[in-house]
């Protein structure tokens, strides 16, 4: 296995480069987020929001049927499908039939920003999965990373084109050995990121490090606390979904969306130890840091 590790640099991404944006929003790539409960339908819409931010040309949301009509109003760039939901407002499993037909149309699918049922969640992923094309980019987030954990197998058809984004809590749920990783235990997080991407043929972004499946790791220093705000991580597996659609590899796309966002983050901390904005805010930011890089 490569133990190699590179510090993410603005030097590093622009001599990674990214893809023509082409001449119509379709050739820039096209996302689902599947998510919004009742509970919270704005985690979908903050991800929707951020592929959008990152160059993706086209995103389609699949939230809880009692939201749709609310979701499709506070985002109107996106397209909204209707879900199936039980009386507390949660996706229920048996919407992987509404959402079928939309892999078709989709370079790139998030699940799990904003569901609340775990069962549900891993009847949704498994209907996915089973139901996608050949090369149709899956990245997994909260609800969906603690669908999988203890069942890799449902998964294992995407292996070299799944992407999670756990954070500390979740990437020991992922690890499955029963211990707690502290967020400042780069030592820890490195390794378990690069288990969990081996486990699953997944890049990995978690923290400020990106893990590929061969062990390679990418680091980061920027971000700071304020990024610990509710809804950033949202923006985070959105940002990597827009890459990912746009047809950047797994591991890259894992990077550039979480070099983007963390420094977004730098931008509105104003300060090292800066915190108080809202993840609705770092989007915005996106667009000009990417050009910046370009």
């Amino acid at each position: 296995m490569s133990r190699r590790n590179e510090r993410v640099s603005p030097r590093l991404l622009r001599g990674w480069g990214l893809p023509s944006p082409g001449g119509s929003k379709y050739d820039r790539g096209t996302v689902l987020v599947v998510g919004g409960s009742l509970r919270s339908p704005g985690a979908a819409m903050l991800a929707g929001t951020a592929a959008l931010r990152v160059g993706a040309g086209k995103i389609t949301l699949g939230v809880a049927r009692s939201v749709a009509a609310g979701v499709a109003v506070a985002v109107p760039e996106s397209g909204v499908v209707p879900l199936p939901d039980d009386a507390a407002g949660s996706v229920r499993g048996d919407a992987t039939a509404a959402l079928l037909p939309e892999l078709e149309k989709k370079s790139a699918v998030l699940i799990g920003s904003g569901l609340d049922d775990i069962d549900a969640t891993r009847e949704i992923v498994s209907g996915l999965v089973a139901g996608a094309p050949e090369a149709l980019v899956f990245v997994l987030d909260a609800y969906a990373l603690a669908a999988v954990a203890d069942q890799p197998e449902l998964v294992r058809p995407l292996r070299d084109r799944l992407i999670l984004t756990p954070n500390p809590v979740e990437l020991a749920t992922l690890l499955g050995d029963g211990e707690e990783i502290a967020p400042d235990d780069a030592r820890r997080i490195r390794r378990a990121a690069q288990e969990i991407a081996r486990r699953f043929g997944a890049a990995v972004a978690t923290q400020a490090l990106v893990a590929a499946p061969d062990g390679a790791t990418w680091t980061l220093k920027a971000g700071g606390p304020g990024l610990g705000t509710s809804g950033s991580g949202d923006v985070l597996a959105g940002a990597v979904t827009g890459f990912a659609a746009r047809g950047i590899s797994p591991a890259h796309a894992a990077v550039w969306g979480t070099y983007v966002h963390a420094a977004a983050g730098d931008q509105l901390a104003h300060g090292e130890d800066g915190v108080g904005y809202l993840a609705g805010e770092l989007p915005a930011r996106f667009p000009r840091i990417i050009a910046d890089l370009a």
